[in-house]
């Protein structure tokens, strides 16, 4: 009995040590820390050394080594913020989220952006025979970066990223200047002189010499103004862009041209601006350079608000920047005076700034003080080597480049004068404000800081008008019903001059039909009047007669930029040339339709 008794307690003892064994056996953890790990480069791909980083704001630094690799151990597998720093760089935070460790490990590559570039220079003060000028504050737009100049005038803007700058540069007592830099004019080091004069006297109302230098340029021989279709498609809301132009003061695009008015607000107190025959109350301005074959220039004009007995009072005014004193001139005795509703041309001859590249202005003068109001309507701009008659075009005056091109309104006092492009190499067709003769002007004004074709280059709308403001780009077309097929004069271009330094043009392009091709063409004509037609090395398409090419393409928008058609051009020839290049549309097929021809990009490389 007792015997087994015992032999019960001691199963019963076995049973429980085994189960104190099996539920005291030690668990398998996962570990709750891992490592992060990359590779720190510039935009350009070489690897940072030495940039610093911090762990969730913690205040231990890590640091990249020479191959700009890092790895930061024991990081707990929840999300983790890294923040890199370097001096000369952009300060990068990067996010890394607990599902990006892999088997606790997440890698990590950043890239950082160089802004070691710096601004400099020194201001001097015009009114003080060019002393360095102290305390003047130096701002940039869009930025809290600031400087102030000290005793030598000199000022110090650093850790920029190599881009475009609008600078201004303030002090009492003084006109505002403001200072434009581009990323070229940053050297290889990342630095970038801007000097700067204050204190000159105004040349214009409201603008220095200094600000004159960056006065947008009349590159060609004939801006319109207004939306009416006069003489169509020469005058035209679609093909008048003389609103691109610069302006001071108070204007309008109306449908009458491009309107100068009076300033005459009294909640800003113009009512009291006093009576001035000397000084523009409101104008538009451009760089123009003067030669033998564009020395007279064409106004035509209009008024309105205006009267026999109160006329509007104009003038030209013209400024050589050149001189040690420039001045503008009036060119004509005393300011003229206009009360008309019809359109009337005056002609002035600028043969006297033959050779110069010249600020022209045309503008009102307030010839009253107080409640005085004005407009004078400018419907048209041109330059040529005679007065160009009412709604003609500046070519009729000119000798015709070749029996072929007698038709194109394209001189060769036109391909002489024109003045030649600056060094921007692409051009795009998108207008940044789209819509339709509602929008324009706004539309217009926008293609400016975009290098738009329709600014950099110019419009000969000789048959048929375009279409400047639809999302797949500037269209230019041919008529429909009527038109005889003709390979040689286009229908509509755009010409430009450029100075050749590249071997090959890129043209993206479309059109609007899937039957009806589009024919087209590029031309150049150098400055003794050679011309050549160049067919694409590579197309959507065909060749045509004329060397044109014809193509159906219906693919590409502003946001699917690679539905467009490619066009490659082999340029090499012309490289190291000065010529007008020309890209037209042409009547190739009788037919009732018109032939679009949709201009996305031109790019010389």
């Amino acid at each position: 009995m007792k015997l087994k008794s015992l032999f019960r307690a001691s199963m019963l003892l076995l049973v429980l040590c085994g189960m104190m064994v099996t539920g005291c056996k030690k668990p398998v953890v996962e570990s709750t820390t891992g490592t992060i790990k990359g590779v720190v480069s510039d935009l350009a791909g070489t690897p940072l050394s030495d940039v610093s980083i911090l762990l969730n704001a913690g205040s231990t630094a890590y640091t990249t080594g020479i191959d700009g690799s890092f790895t930061i151990d024991n990081v707990n597998l929840t999300n983790n913020t890294l923040v890199f720093t370097k001096d000369g760089y952009l300060e990068v935070s990067v996010t890394v989220t607990a599902s990006q460790f892999k088997e606790g490990v997440a890698t990590v590559n950043v890239s950082m952006e160089f802004a070691g570039a710096k601004i400099q220079g020194t201001v001097i003060d015009a009114s003080n025979a060019g002393a360095a000028l102290e305390g003047v504050l130096v701002s940039v737009e869009g930025l809290e970066a600031t400087a102030t100049t000290g005793a030598d005038g000199k000022y110090l803007i650093e850790n920029l990223t190599i881009s475009d700058y609008n600078l201004t540069f303030s002090k009492n007592g003084y006109l505002d200047v403001t200072k434009n830099v581009v990323s070229g004019d940053f050297d290889e080091n990342g630095s970038c002189t801007a000097d700067v004069e204050m204190g000159a006297r105004e040349l214009l109302r409201g603008k220095t010499a200094e600000d004159l230098v960056n006065a947008g340029k009349w590159l060609y021989s004939d801006y319109r103004g207004g939306r009416n279709g006069d003489d169509y498609p020469h005058f035209d809301w679609s093909t008048d862009f003389l609103c691109t132009s610069d302006f001071e003061g108070w204007w309008e695009e109306q449908n009458e041209g491009s309107t100068i008015q009076i300033r005459n607000n009294a909640d800003e107190g113009h009512q009291n601006n006093p009576a001035d025959l000397e000084v523009f109350d409101s104008y538009i301005y451009g760089s123009k350079m003067i030669t033998q074959e564009n020395k007279i220039m064409t106004l035509r004009l209009r008024t309105h608000a205006a009267s026999t007995d109160a006329p509007a009072y104009f003038g030209v005014q013209v400024i050589d920047l050149s001189e040690a004193d420039p001045k503008a001139v009036l060119q004509t005795e005393e300011p003229q005076t206009l009360a008309s509703e019809d359109y009337t041309n005056f002609y002035y001859d600028l043969s006297a700034y033959i050779g110069k590249e010249v600020i022209i202005a045309v503008g009102t003068f307030r010839a009253q003080t107080g409640d005085y109001w004005k407009q004078l309507v400018i419907r048209r701009i041109a330059f040529s080597n005679a007065e160009v008659e009412d709604w003609g075009w500046p070519s009729d005056v000119g000798i015709p480049i070749n029996d072929d091109m007698s038709d194109w309104k394209l001189s060769r006092e036109m391909v002489k004068s024109t003045m030649v492009q600056g060094h921007n190499t692409v051009f795009t067709g998108i207008s940044p404000v789209g819509g339709d003769r509602e929008n324009y002007r706004d539309g217009y004004r926008s293609w400016k800081d975009v290098h738009h074709i329709a600014y950099d280059w110019t419009l000969v709308p000789r048959y048929k008008d375009s279409e400047p403001l639809p999302g797949e780009g500037f269209i230019i077309k041919t008529n429909g019903s009527g038109t005889p097929i003709d390979l040689v004069t286009p229908q509509a271009y755009f010409y430009g001059k450029f100075n050749i330094s590249a071997n090959t043009l890129e043209l993206k392009a479309r059109t609007f039909s899937s039957t009806l091709p589009t024919f087209f063409k590029l031309t150049s004509i150098d400055m003794d009047y050679n011309v050549t037609e160049f067919v694409p090395t590579s197309a959507v398409g065909e060749a045509a007669d004329g060397n044109c090419w014809k193509f159906c393409h219906e693919d590409g928008d502003g946001s699917n930029p690679e539905g467009y058609a490619t066009f490659t051009y082999d340029i090499s020839a012309i490289n190291g040339k000065t010529v007008v290049l020309a890209l037209g549309v042409y009547k190739g097929e009788t037919n009732d339709g018109e032939q679009k021809f949709a201009i996305y990009s031109v790019e010389m490389k």
